[in-house]
């Protein structure tokens, strides 16, 4: 028997296939998602469908390589770009492109719903999150304000991988730990909460699908599918998740004690707890996970994206910006980037831009800018497990997982930062499969059979333990110093940012 992950991302969607028995990867495939060009600062929007004919795209190529007959799949498990905004009219149809995750057009429309249930501390006291850019109320609120036209043929709201379950299976479902991103859900009881609901609009109730628990299947796919792909028509689609929630699966990160961090476009850092963490201050998400369980977790929306500018700019392969970090010492000779490109969630600045601090003729090279990036992007996500040590998060040791942590140098640049042990997976597709391992232990119930997710995990998920990378002392010494000017320097900017975004809307 085998088992199918599917991974919709922000560029591209990918496609796995494992053994069901051993979670040998037989193999895998993707195929681009663009975003909408030329929208305002601000605004990140792509079309469902294009998610939807990418999974078609990326499966069909992954069963071709792996030579399997696909009337012996079993299972399938979606994970998606959490936040997404996809409005569905009463027959299906996507009503207008989803606002994404990194969409901070919204953050008027966060300060209204703070503001109308009485602040951040009582949100937080409500559902345990704050509502900060980026999570999906506040666009649904948008679309009330700018769209009224659009928000009136709203039937139905779902985040991206529950658009996918329902092209799958015809159904309309939201799993517990994609929906603690919304703003609208109380983590602690896995339920909808009424006084955020109400701060969007009171009718909103209506229009949210029903919640099912991790372990639930979404339902069996359709008939059409099936004929499509060939499977048989007992094929079970699983809850699946967030991108972070099948991350943590995917990279064994389902029991107290371990901590993953995924280098992509964003940055996360995140770790399993019997028991809500939630987090005064709203810096730190206080998700659930797809298992059951709770993912404290913080988010950085621009990593990669620091390093890609980079390249860009200076016509640089990956090698060649590896080796550009490798020849400039750490600190890059006081050359600091603030790398708020997208805006920025933790800390929460969405008016946020990009800052190059400490340029002069000794850093404006193109190996200064190189590592300053990288050790931009680290600090940002250090600045987050920073505040989830202080609410109890101690790593001994960080699993990595995307495609930043295929950089030996910024492995280490990342140890030395974290100062914690930093080692990669044995497998690149985290979310993926995370996706596979959801759908075995789904099927698994289904079926009677007597696993746990942990076993499966367990057994399926392994480390490449010749990346593992330990800090260097020395190192750690001078990156604490440059933390607090790091974090100093992004505070003192802060109302600069705002003075500055309400500047550029006025001209």
């Amino acid at each position: 028997m085998y088992f199918i992950g599917i991974d919709s991302g922000t560029q591209s969607t990918k496609a796995l296939i494992a053994t069901g028995e051993t979670g040998e990867i037989l193999s895998t495939a993707s195929h681009a998602t663009p975003l909408i060009e030329n929208l305002p600062p601000g605004h990140k929007e792509q079309h469902p469908e294009d998610w939807w004919e990418a999974l078609r795209i990326a499966l069909k190529a992954a069963l071709q390589k792996s030579g399997i007959n696909p009337e012996d799949v079993r299972g399938i498990g979606v994970s998606g770009q959490q936040h997404g905004f996809v409005p569905l009219d009463k027959e299906g149809r996507v009503i207008r492109p989803a606002k994404i995750w990194c969409d901070t057009s919204t953050s008027r429309q966060c300060e209204e719903i703070l503001e109308r249930v009485g602040g951040l501390a009582r949100c937080i006291e409500l559902i345990g999150n704050g509502v900060p850019a980026g999570f999906t109320a506040s666009k649904i609120l948008w679309l009330k304000e700018n769209e009224p036209e659009n928000y009136a043929r709203l039937h139905t709201v779902l985040l991206p991988h529950d658009f996918l379950n329902f092209r799958l299976t015809g159904e309309r479902k939201m799993e517990w730990g994609d929906a603690s991103g919304t703003s609208l859900m109380d983590v602690r009881t896995r339920t909808w909460r009424g006084e955020l609901i109400d701060a969007v609009d009171p009718a909103l109730i209506e229009k949210l699908p029903p919640l099912i628990p991790s372990h639930e299947p979404v339902g069996h796919i359709l008939p059409e599918i099936a004929e499509e792909f060939g499977f048989s028509k007992d094929v079970i689609v699983s809850a699946g998740g967030g991108d972070n929630m099948m991350g943590a699966i995917g990279t064994g990160n389902v029991r107290s004690g371990i901590v993953t961090a995924s280098l992509g476009t964003s940055g996360t850092i995140y770790a399993c707890s019997d028991t809500p963490v939630i987090d005064p201050h709203g810096e730190i998400a206080a998700f659930c996970d797809s298992t059951g369980k709770w993912l404290p977790l913080l988010c950085v929306m621009n990593v990669t994206v620091s390093t890609e500018m980079v390249r860009t700019l200076f016509n640089m392969d990956f090698a060649a910006l590896d080796a550009a970090v490798e020849k400039t010492p750490p600190g890059a000779d006081g050359l600091l980037l603030i790398p708020y490109f997208e805006g920025e969630r933790t800390p929460n600045v969405p008016d946020g831009t990009g800052v190059w601090f400490g340029v002069n003729s000794r850093t404006h090279d193109s190996a200064h800018y190189a590592r300053a990036a990288m050790e931009g992007a680290s600090m940002t996500m250090n600045y987050g497990l920073n505040r989830l040590r202080e609410l109890g998060i101690n790593p001994q040791e960080i699993r990595l997982t995307g495609g930043g942590s295929k950089s030996a140098v910024w492995r280490q640049i990342l140890a030395d930062i974290f100062n914690t042990e930093v080692v990669a997976m044995a497998h690149a597709e985290g979310a993926a499969y995370g996706g596979a391992l959801q759908a075995r232990w789904a099927f698994a119930r289904s079926t009677g059979e007597h696993i746990t997710l942990e076993e499966i995990a367990e057994a399926w998920v392994k480390a490449d333990e010749k990346t593992r990378t330990a800090p260097h002392r020395k190192n750690v010494s001078i990156y604490r110093k440059l933390q607090k000017l790091h974090d100093r320097l992004s505070k003192a900017l802060r109302p600069v940012f705002k003075s500055h975004r309400r500047l550029i809307d006025k001209i």
